[in-house]
């Protein structure tokens, strides 16, 4: 199995370069429906659909509960998932105030073993002209780093250590020319509790 990503030549007008460039983007596939993930499931555990949605609906019933709690939940072989908040940063008690507090986020932090899946699986890459027009297909021979949302750093098996121990997101992606790199974030964003 592999991931597929097309790169389209497109004018862009942003960025210390503009001009034409291949642009990437994941080439996503039809939604799965709940459905379907509920029947899969209870074909690969020979528990049935109905049992296999009611304990899911529970279980999240559960983590949501928890989660705005403040608790960090494990989501049993994907990882975990907690709730944050985006804020500014200020030097006086005075000043703290809930306005400081910019967005709500969804923090989730796959498990090894995902990271190992995503890691190990090739990436399809499908260039395209402006027109729409396959020019050439390339297969990954990356390394398979992954982005740790956690630490703004990629993992290649540096057991969770960071590159530049930033922290927080690493924001939008960019083409410039060699590949797509993250743009960087305000420093203010990154606060305790994030």
């Amino acid at each position: 199995m592999a991931i597929k990503v097309i790169a389209q030549l497109r004018e862009v007008k942003l960025g210390k370069n503009p001009g034409k460039k291949f642009v990437m983007r994941p080439d996503l596939y039809v939604p799965i429906t709940e459905k379907k993930v509920f029947q899969e499931a209870a074909t690969h555990s020979g528990i049935s659909s109905g049992v296999i949605k009611a304990a899911w609906d529970a279980a999240g019933e559960v983590i949501r509960t928890w989660a705005t709690e403040g608790h960090s939940i494990p989501l049993p072989g994907l990882g975990t998932m907690r709730f944050g908040v985006r804020s500014k940063a200020v030097e006086k008690l005075e000043d703290v105030k809930a306005n400081l507090i910019s967005v709500r986020r969804i923090i989730f932090t796959p498990n090894v073993d995902v990271k190992d899946e995503l890691k190990n699986t090739s990436i399809q890459i499908t260039c395209l002209d402006e027109e729409g027009n396959v020019l050439k297909r390339v297969t990954s021979g990356d390394s398979g780093d992954i982005e740790d949302n956690e630490n703004g750093s990629t993992d290649s098996g540096n057991n969770g250590s960071t590159e530049n121990g930033s922290g927080g997101d690493s924001g939008t992606e960019v083409h410039n020319g060699s590949g797509i790199i993250p743009t960087p974030t305000d420093p203010e964003d990154d606060q305790p509790g994030d």
